[in-house]
C-alpha cells in the first residue's frame, strides 16, 4: 500500500526539475576576423609589389570563393538534388551561367577572327566518356566538385580535405599519362563545334535552346517532386 502510494504521489517526469549543465559562453569570432582582414590585406600588397597580376588573381580568388560560400554554388548539387530532394535551384543557377558564360566565349571567339575556333575543343572518345561517368561518381561520393570542395576545405570540413588531396594527386597522374591515353584513344574521335557546321547565329540558337529546355524540365521536375518552384 505504502509502495502505491509512493508511486502515486510521486512527481510526474515533466515536472521534475533537471540539473543542466551550464552552457560555455561562445567565443567572440570578431577577434579572428580583423586579424584574418588584415592578413589577407597584407598579402594582397606583397603580390602586389611582386606583381600587379598576381595581386589581381588573388582579388579574383577572394571574390569567388566568397561568392561561393555564400551562394552554396556547387555543381555536384545541381546533378545530385533533382534525384534526392527535387530541388533543382542549384540546377537553374548552374543552367543561367552556363547561358552567361556562352554569351562570353562566343564573343571572345568571334573577336579572334576565327584564331581560337577550335581552342578548348575535345574529342569526343571513349576517355571523356569513362571519365565523366567516373568523376561524376566520385564528386557524388566526395560531396562536392573541385570548386565545392576547395570552398568546403575554407571552411574546415576534414573530409574535403581528404578529397581535395587525391583530387590533386589523380590530377597529377592524369596529367602525366594523358598523353598515351589521348594518342592512343582519340585517334578517330570526332571534334564537334556548332559555329563552322552551322554557323554562328544558329549554334547560338542550339545553345540556348537546349538551355532553355533543361532549364523548363527543371522548373516542372521541382514542381512535380516539391509542389513549388522555389
Amino acid at each position: 500500500m505504502s509502495t502505491s502510494q509512493e508511486a502515486t504521489s510521486a512527481p510526474p517526469t515533466s515536472r521534475i526539475s533537471r540539473s543542466r549543465a551550464p552552457k560555455k559562453p561562445k567565443k567572440s569570432q570578431i577577434p579572428f576576423g580583423i586579424l584574418l582582414v588584415g592578413v589577407l590585406i597584407a598579402l594582397g600588397i606583397f603580390f602586389q609589389g611582386k606583381s600587379s597580376e598576381l595581386a589581381t588573381y588573388w582579388v579574383f580568388g577572394l571574390a569567388f570563393g566568397y561568392i561561393l560560400q555564400r551562394s552554396r554554388f556547387c555543381f555536384t548539387a545541381s546533378f545530385r538534388d533533382p534525384c534526392i530532394s527535387g530541388g533543382t535551384s542549384i540546377t537553374r543557377a548552374v543552367l543561367v551561367a552556363i547561358a552567361i558564360t556562352s554569351i562570353g566565349f562566343a564573343g571572345i571567339k568571334i573577336g579572334a577572327g576565327g584564331a581560337l575556333d577550335m581552342a578548348g575543343v575535345n574529342p569526343i572518345g571513349l576517355p571523356m566518356m569513362v571519365g565523366g561517368v567516373v568523376f561524376g561518381i566520385g564528386m557524388v561520393i566526395a560531396g562536392g566538385c573541385a570548386s565545392g570542395t576547395v570552398m568546403r576545405v575554407g571552411e574546415g570540413f576534414v573530409m574535403q580535405m581528404l578529397s581535395l588531396f587525391f583530387f590533386v594527386v589523380g590530377s597529377l597522374w592524369g596529367a602525366h599519362d594523358m598523353g598515351a591515353f589521348w594518342d592512343k584513344f582519340n585517334v578517330n574521335a570526332p571534334r564537334i563545334y556548332l559555329p563552322h557546321a552551322v554557323g554562328w547565329f544558329w549554334a547560338v540558337v542550339i545553345q540556348f535552346g537546349i538551355i532553355l529546355m533543361i532549364y523548363m524540365a527543371a522548373v516542372k521536375w521541382q514542381e512535380k517532386k516539391l509542389g513549388s518552384r522555389e
